[in-house]
């Protein structure tokens, strides 16, 4: 076989995408959109049964949409539930909120203040559930703003009157009481006599006013998917996982870390002997340590015993004198 028979053979996959029957025809001098039979079937084959599974995903897509609709009322009546007994505990949805690694790093130490007038959230999908959802925040009488209830709300520009529209969001107004708008707030430091505005941490509230880019809005993807799923893993984060996340730095004397502890006493303990032989516990450590050489050993029991001989030279001085 030629070598042009096995480019007509085996054309590159890039060329096979643009293939158009006419342009075989009319192309003049580009054998590679040149097909024999056989070839040019197995490629209509091969696009026919494409479609095919194209048509199948596309509807299994909906018969997914179906089944979470169905179970998203299902689940509803449970949510419910939730949210009036985790209105039974304090400061349930900010110790959450703290305790969330990416939640966390957002707020400031205004904002937690803020978060434990929060009594309840609520994250719901709009019907068709691919158009989008809300989210509520429920907050009880605080001296921060007016609003019993915030919610931020997200379009995702797929729903079925607005197929093609770009993902958008918007919130509600938050009516701050005066001089109480954390997303205005600056520190006034004084120095020299003088007075000079320090900008904090942006606050998280800020993220209620930010509807620039709703399509890549992370907070509320967590919110969304992470925290109100199970928000009860958060606010029950093991000890030494607080620790790791830097939230509880002075809880030293963990269970979890007693391993540790102990290594690090021990070399403590060993530098304190070369320091002072005279501490008690350190002796201790020394003993443990000079079992290994049986010559120090026995020069620490000659110098021993030298010691008693001379206390008792001494107690024998003392009972002359007396006598």
């Amino acid at each position: 076989m030629s070598d042009a028979g096995v480019d007509k053979a085996k054309p590159s996959p890039h060329k096979v995408r643009k293939l158009d029957p006419q342009d075989a025809v009319s192309s003049e001098g580009d054998d590679s959109k040149e097909y024999d039979a056989e070839t040019q079937k197995a490629l209509e084959d091969i696009d026919a049964c494409q479609n095919e599974i194209d048509a199948l995903n596309e509807q299994a897509s909906e018969e997914i949409l179906k089944v979470e609709q169905k179970y998203n009322k299902l689940r509803k009546p449970f949510f419910e539930k939730r949210n009036d007994l985790i209105q039974k505990i304090p400061n349930f949805w900010v110790t959450a909120f703290v305790n969330h690694p990416q939640v966390s790093a957002l707020l400031t130490e205004e904002d937690e203040e803020c978060l434990h007038y929060l009594t309840k959230l609520e994250v719901e999908e709009f019907e068709d559930i691919k158009s989008g959802y809300r989210i509520k925040f429920f907050f009880d009488d605080n001296p921060f703003f007016e609003n019993e209830v915030i919610e931020k709300e997200f379009h995702l520009g797929s729903s079925d009157y607005d197929p093609v529209g770009d993902p958008a969001s918007k919130s509600s107004e938050i009516k701050w009481k005066e001089g109480m708008d954390l997303t205005k707030r600056n520190k006034e430091i004084t120095k020299q006599g003088r007075k000079r505005l320090h900008e904090e941490p942006r606050s998280f509230f800020f993220w209620f006013t930010d509807n620039t880019d709703a399509s890549c809005d992370d907070i509320a993807e967590v919110i969304k998917d992470d925290m109100w799923p199970n928000p009860l893993q958060y606010y029950l984060v093991p000890d030494v996982e607080v620790e790791e996340n830097g939230l509880d730095d002075d809880s030293d004397e963990d269970e979890d870390g007693v391993d540790d502890s102990v290594v690090v006493v021990d070399e403590e303990d060993e530098l304190d002997e070369d320091d002072d032989e005279d501490d008690d516990d350190d002796d201790e450590d020394g003993v443990e340590v000079l079992d290994d050489d049986e010559d120090d050993d026995l020069e620490g029991e000659e110098i021993y015993e030298e010691g008693e001989e001379g206390e008792d030279d001494l107690d024998d001085d003392d009972d002359d004198e007396g006598a």
